[in-house]
């Protein structure tokens, strides 16, 4: 028989409807404006590390659900829009595990002007504001990431070989033939699992200053072109937000997206079309700015003390039985 049964009880649903008002009053407080943006779009996320779902109309044309509403919302701030937040479904496709659905909910938000340092501080006050422990905002530790793969990890992460690198995570055979020659990915998997499981279980650890290959849609430091003004806030070992100082230059972001499709094309993934819309947007001038997304799903785990996302959520593509 079918489990028809909501997946968690009706006091999650409480808990989620007083952290969402946590969420708006801390921005209503800060004077960012909420916004709504489309789930569709003709454009999918070219990122290889991220798949998008596709949808056929009954005119025959291609849609896609977005992973984020990063870009519609960089079209707002193009437009003359000021700092702007959305609370939104996203959509990942081949995404589910203990912190991870196809479907979930993102906060995102950008504010103009701010410099790393002070995107870093927004995120750590938003986040204790929002699971309601203002210290997590007082006692959140900084940490350059080239740091911490020297202090926790023993590499240096432009030095070392994949050798080194498959080393440090023990790997079998079979791992070091599945991840390859790809640097990056060896480094997320280093990164998630030796360095953040040494971070404080009960703390908010930010890591910025990205390696430059690893920039994304951020902004090269200006006073290190090894790095990007990327970061990324965990609290223990649990990944809770991506932000970064926006990349606004549209030469550069053509660039990255057609060395993206390389790699989708190496990789044999599906070659999926660049978002045109962002790059008219920032060929007319995006204003200085930095934006963070954060899973909603997460920081309510964090709240209730979950180690499952389907004990946060009110109906999950699994069975309650699995």
């Amino acid at each position: 028989m079918a489990d028809w049964r909501a997946s968690s009880p009706v006091t999650v649903a409480q808990h989620r409807a007083e952290m969402l008002a946590r969420v708006r009053a801390y921005f209503a407080e800060q004077q960012v404006l909420a916004v709504d943006t489309p789930a569709l779009s003709k454009f999918a996320n070219t990122d290889p590390n991220i798949d998008s779902f596709s949808t056929q109309s009954a005119t025959g044309n291609q849609y896609f659900l977005h992973t984020s509403p990063e870009f519609c919302m960089k079209r707002l701030l193009a437009d003359g829009y000021p700092d702007i937040y959305s609370i939104c479904r996203v959509f990942r496709d081949g995404e589910i595990g203990h912190y991870h659905l196809p479907e979930f909910t993102m906060l995102e938000w950008y504010r103009l002007d701010f410099e790393l340092g002070d995107i870093i501080s927004d995120t750590t006050a938003l986040i204790a504001a929002c699971i309601g422990h203002p210290s997590l905002h007082e006692d959140a530790v900084v940490v350059d990431y080239r740091d911490a793969f020297r202090d926790i990890a023993n590499i240096d992460i432009f030095n070392a070989t994949i050798d080194d690198l498959a080393i440090s995570v023990s790997a079998d055979d079979a791992l070091r033939n599945s991840v390859g020659d790809d640097h990056r990915a060896w480094l997320d998997l280093i990164l998630s699992t030796v360095i953040a499981p040494d971070f404080n279980p009960d703390q908010l650890t930010v890591v910025q200053h990205y390696p430059a290959s690893q920039a994304a849609l951020a902004r090269i430091c200006p006073g290190d072109d090894r790095f990007a003004d990327r970061f990324e806030v965990f609290h223990g070992v649990t990944e809770l937000a991506n932000g970064y100082v926006e990349l606004t230059n549209a030469d550069e972001q053509r660039r990255r997206f057609n060395q993206e499709l390389n790699m989708r094309e190496n990789t044999g993934q599906p070659l999926l079309p660049p978002d045109e819309q962002l790059l008219a947007a920032l060929d007319n001038g995006l204003p200085d700015c930095a934006g963070v997304a954060v899973g909603l799903e997460r920081l309510q785990m964090i709240l209730m003390q979950a180690d499952n996302i389907d004990n946060v959520v009110t109906f999950s593509p699994r069975t309650r039985h699995e």
